[in-house]
């Protein structure tokens, strides 16, 4: 037996460094930026408070973003990056040492992409700053909810964990001098709907602000030292969050001592005023939030915020001690990045860093991607023998290649590995048929440029600009001009710009010399290798695609989002012309997208089924379905919200249409968010949840399917059957929902997951050591294979108002070989017994408290042990 060992080695050399934040005191980073403050002229002041602050040359104070997004990857717009599991997957590991490792990956490439813009014109662009809106630490407290994908799940306390683990990743060893700063998001209480978010008024009762909503922000924190956070779009019991001094002024900065910056969720300012009516005019707005406490006001390139703001300033709504305030807040993080008061060196001299960052995570993405997959059920079909004759892949996300990313994921990024690839690579000597699926509502990956002629016939299409009022050519000038348009495009001093890498750079600054009035245009051919029916149009902001002549796609607004497909019947070989117009802006984002689909996709996959000795169906959803504010109105979708926990119909035909063949049916579930998965537990002979698994996703599942990778996964959330088994998804409350309120039966309960070996567990023993207590016990794996357990301490509190059914307090994840025992061990704090009162008070209550520690929530065929602990006195805690 030995004792548990918590540490989880990468073994990747992490390159950053900024050698005048190795240099600067944390003397310095305090009274610097008020000296710098002090030089400047109001006007300047005005112009830093938003997420892009432009350059002074005076004060040598460089341009910068505030705006990086940076979720599971860095999102760009020129360079490749990273990207790894969406977050949900990354709950579902139950380590916290693989959220250090991820974010720790993540802020290597961030640095080293802004240390590669430093003294471009690039510099203060969206995505090439050093602070990064992530983690989303809100509550997934329903499944409905489009942007839960993006969070850490249903639990409070697992959340505030893995919330710290990225925090610190993120910012490295030395908080005075951190690598990137990150951004817990989206202050408070804010979990949907999508649709109405930005005119929500959420009524919370005290009991469950305190209980659900607000204990992962406060461990980020109290604990993870945030040095940033984001307010939210939605009011919060009468008073909009960037405006509301509960939240900002008495919880953050007073009760929880926050001294870093605040910055406004994008446009959240101007919804105090609009929708809200929370003030009457957009410079009472800027006022609001300022006393409130924000320092930095996100924007979607306003025109007129600069006359907003001198308004403000002219009307006392801004004065100068909340903008020096804000501003000292703001530098006081930049010193410390070492942002400023470093000198730029020579620009674009780390440009190779990036690269191969990029080339040395990509094993480290395989392994967590793996380490994400939950195997939720397994009749003996897995793992599939490496000599396993024939096997059949069917459904529409099995060749997919979007659904891998999830959403706030970057459009550029080494190839990604579908599932059918994956399994090609994992099972050389099979014979693998795929059979395309029927149409679906979330299909469209990218148009990869061998399919992309320019009209001279190269690689690619060709891209020009006009004039949007008089249909004039815009000149575009060279790559040595200030104004040059992204390195993504080769440029050249005339009106027309090739733009070879069109499928790969999904996300492209438009020059600023013509992103007023102008709009872009690919022209070129569309030449497919495989005569087959397509699904063909747009993903982006503002779009029309024109194919032969005829409109064949269109998408309008913001955020990006996947317009209607059109099926057409294309034959190999054929050039059909392709005409491709955006509109410019602050972002241009637009994606030709395609899909081979198949007519008699019911009958091919059961002829298919049929000739097989075992069938893979990938299933699910995709971000284009569940995301944030999406434009598509669909059957079981609604606006990146869902209305139905069921698969879509047609993909549940195809499990029944496979599983009637009577060969073993394997379901690979991808999906943001819990599906009612009731016929597949009673009818599939396997499945595996893979979430959205990054771009070695098809290797990850091809991994765990082959038993190369033994699943170590738990469920972040709770499956359930229907809605119906659910509160209305605009009612915050959280009487019946999640694990820890929930009163219904579940089709797998929150912290669920299995694994190709056995575990068993020891008896539980507590001592008390001060305030604390240490629980332990002995796990021991009793099978046959090597394998990793996620070891899961639950409390069930004294009976008192306010406690909930069960809670997890505690978490360790360790390989185990077979017939290997190791001792865990656990600290409960008196914050880890916490329960909240209906007034809204934290309690750690006397008398019995029941302590189980297992592979999930103490229950029928699920390896646990317990033991009960008296608590002799009350004690009571602050917020």
């Amino acid at each position: 037996m030995k004792t548990v060992s918590m540490g989880l080695v990468s073994g990747l050399a992490i390159i950053w460094a900024s050698s005048a934040a190795a240099q600067t005191s944390k003397d310095q980073a305090e009274r610097q930026p008020e000296e710098l403050v002090a030089k400047m002229t109001t006007a300047e002041k005005l112009s830093q408070l938003t997420n892009a602050s432009p350059a002074i040359e005076r004060l040598e104070i460089p341009a910068y973003s505030y705006w990086t997004e940076a979720l599971h990857g860095l999102m760009t717009e020129d360079v490749e990056t990273t990207n790894f599991p969406a977050p949900i997957g990354l709950a579902a590991t139950f380590d916290t040492d693989v959220l250090k490792n991820t974010a720790d990956a993540i802020a290597a490439e961030v640095r080293a992409n802004r240390d590669s813009k430093r003294g471009t014109p690039k510099e203060g662009a969206i995505g090439n700053g050093l602070s990064v809106w992530s983690p989303n630490v809100n509550i997934f407290r329903d499944p409905r909810w489009g942007r839960g994908q993006e969070t850490y799940g249903e639990d409070p306390y697992l959340t505030g964990k893995l919330a710290v683990a990225f925090i610190e990743g993120a910012r490295g060893p030395d908080a005075d001098h951190p690598r990137v700063i990150a951004t817990p998001k989206h202050f408070a209480v804010h979990s949907g709907p999508e649709a109405t978010r930005h005119e929500d008024d959420v009524k919370v009762s005290l009991h469950d602000m305190e209980d659900t909503y607000l204990p992962a922000f406060r461990k980020a924190v109290t604990e993870g030292k945030a040095g940033s956070v984001m307010c939210a779009y939605n009011s919060v019991n009468g008073a909009p969050a960037c405006a509301n001094n509960v939240l900002l002024q008495e919880r953050l900065r007073g009760a929880w001592g926050f001294k870093g910056f605040v910055v406004s969720d994008c446009g959240a300012v101007i919804d105090i005023f609009q929708p809200h009516q929370y003030v009457t005019s957009l410079e009472k707005a800027t006022g609001a939030a300022f006393r409130a406490g924000v320092d930095n006001e996100c924007t979607f390139g306003d025109p007129f915020l600069a006359k907003r703001y001198a308004n403000a300033y002219k009307q006392g709504e801004l004065n100068d001690k909340l903008i020096d305030t804000a501003l000292v807040r703001l530098y006081t993080a930049r010193y410390r990045l070492g942002d400023l008061g470093a000198p730029t060196g020579v620009a674009g001299s780390r440009a190779s860093a990036l690269p191969s960052l990029v080339a040395a995570h990509r094993d480290l993405d395989r392994q967590i991607a793996a380490k994400t997959m939950v195997l939720l059920k397994n009749d003996g079909a897995l793992p599939l023998a490496t000599n396993t004759k024939r096997i059949a892949v069917v459904g529409p996300l099995a060749d997919a290649v979007r659904v891998l990313r999830g959403s706030y994921s970057s459009g550029i990024s080494p190839t990604p590995v579908t599932v059918l690839g994956g399994l090609r690579d994992a099972l050389p000597h099979s014979t693998i048929d795929y059979v395309p699926a029927a149409a679906f509502a979330g299909d469209g990956d990218v148009v990869p440029m061998q399919y992309l002629q320019t009209p001279d016939g190269r690689p690619g299409l060709r891209l020009a600009y006009f004039d949007e009022d008089t249909g004039a050519p815009a000149v575009v000038q060279s790559s040595t001009s200030p104004v040059a348009p992204p390195v993504a495009f080769v440029s050249k001093p005339s009106l027309v710009i090739d733009a070879p890498n069109v499928d790969a750079n999904s996300v492209q600054q438009a020059p600023p010399a013509v992103a007023a009035r102008y709009k872009a245009e690919w022209t070129g051919f569309l030449v497919p290798e495989i005569t087959g029916d397509y699904r063909v149009g747009l993903r982006g902001i503002h779009g029309d695609l024109e194919i032969d002549g005829k409109n064949v796609g269109h998408v309008g607004g913001f955020p990006a989002g996947l317009g209607e497909l059109k099926t057409l019947h294309l034959e190999k070989g054929r050039r059909y012309a392709l005409r491709l117009t955006a509109r410019t802006g602050p972002i241009l984002e637009i994606h030709l997208v395609w899909k081979r689909v198949s007519t008699n996709a019911l009958q091919a996959a059961q002829a298919a089924a049929n000739n097989a000795d075992a069938v893979v169906a990938v299933v699910g959803l995709t971000s284009d379905l569940e995301g944030e504010e999406a434009s598509l109105v669909v059957p079981g979708f609604d606006r990146g919200d869902r209305t139905s926990l069921d698969l879509p119909a047609d993909q549940q035909q195809l499990l029944e249409a496979v599983k009637a063949t009577g060969k073993p049916l394997i379901v690979v579930v991808m999906s943001g968010s819990a599906i009612n998965l009731s016929w597949a537990k009673q009818n599939a002979d396997a499945i595996v949840q893979a979430w959205y698994p990054g771009q070695e996703g098809g290797h990850a599942v091809a991994d765990v399917l082959t038993g190369r990778i033994n699943p170590s996964g738990r469920l972040p959330l709770t499956f359930y059957r229907s809605v119906a088994d659910l509160p209305p998804m605009r009612d915050y409350s959280m009487s019946n929902r999640t694990y820890r309120y929930f009163t219904g039966e579940p089709v797998y309960p929150f912290g669920y997951g299995l694994s190709y070996t056995r575990f068993s567990y020891g008896p539980v023993s507590i001592r008390k050591a001060g305030d604390s207590y240490v629980v332990q016990a002995t796990v021991t794996n009793s099978g046959d294979r090597p394998g990793e357990e996620v070891s899961q301490l639950y409390l069930r509190f004294p009976k008192a108002d306010g406690t909930p059914n069960i809670a997890l307090r505690g978490f360790t994840k360790n390989l185990l070989q077979p017939g290997e025992t190791m001792l865990i061990s656990f600290k409960l704090e008196p914050r880890d017994l916490d329960a909240v009162t209906p007034s809204g008070e934290h309690v750690v209550h006397a008398g019995e408290y029941r302590v189980s520690v297992g592979g999930g929530q103490p229950g029928p065929g699920v390896a646990s042990s317990s033991a009960t602990m008296t608590v002799q006195r009350e004690q009571r805690l602050p917020y």
